[in-house]
């Protein structure tokens, strides 16, 4: 048996708390791994390292360990780490932050960044984590990220709103989005992306697009959520 969470302190203690905070009612509700991120870990070779950027609770880490022989998650959350860690016997966690991954560079097979990205305040940050999962994938590595999109059903109305009236320093697509479940009333950042800035900040980091799909989870009408597929993009392309 080997259980290993090795801590950074390259942490933003503001988030950690929070995520921290929700840690079990998070994990309560989040069990079911979704179908896009199980089509893409069974195309992942049995041989292959792989990691879940964010792992959260490790509803998505616990298939990649099915899979594969090698499997790391990370996450900011001590909280959320130590559940994934009662869960898997197998495994290695990471506590960082993200915007800096604590693995050396072109080691990874393969990286799971699922709905977390949007999580980062600050866009040259977001960009710079992307750059980090560019640095850590091998030449022929892939990765999957997916982000919540921001004219979704849910919040649509709100930011055609903000769109003529939002004035100040926050970036256009910044929301609080408050955890209300269990009794608790938590507000965690959020940027929501379109499309066509997450499609620029994928191309800021040298990441080469191999496929971008919308996709609905929760809405009926708009696209909440945009998943593409990613290699590291090569100096001469």
């Amino acid at each position: 048996m080997y259980r290993n969470i090795t801590m950074s302190n390259d942490c933003a203690d503001e988030f950690e708390k929070t995520w921290d905070t929700i840690a079990q009612s998070f994990d309560a509700t989040r069990r079911k791994p979704w179908k896009k991120c199980i089509e893409f870990i069974n195309t992942i070779a049995k041989e292959d390292l792989v990691v879940d950027v964010c792992c959260g609770n490790g509803r998505h880490l616990i298939p990649c360990v099915k899979r594969c022989k090698k499997a790391i998650g990370i996450d900011l959350s001590r909280e959320l780490l130590s559940i994934v860690q009662k869960k898997l016997d197998v495994v290695n966690l990471l506590h960082s932050n993200v915007v800096h991954i604590p693995l050396k560079c072109n080691t990874v097979d393969a990286v799971l960044y699922i709905a977390s990205l949007h999580n980062i305040k600050g866009r040259d940050r977001r960009i710079q984590s992307l750059r980090e999962v560019r640095r850590i994938l091998k030449n022929d590595g892939k990765a999957l990220i997916s982000v919540w999109s921001r004219w979704q059903d849910r919040y649509r109305t709100q930011f055609l709103k903000k769109w003529f009236t939002q004035t100040g320093q926050a970036e256009f697509g910044d929301i609080d989005i408050y955890w209300r479940q269990h009794g608790l009333d938590i507000p965690r950042f959020y940027h929501l992306y379109s499309k066509r800035e997450f499609l620029s900040d994928l191309h800021k980091a040298d990441l080469k697009i191999i496929d971008i799909q919308d996709v609905k989870i929760h809405s009926e009408k708009y696209t909440d959520n945009y998943f593409t597929m990613v290699k590291k993009k090569k100096s001469q392309e």
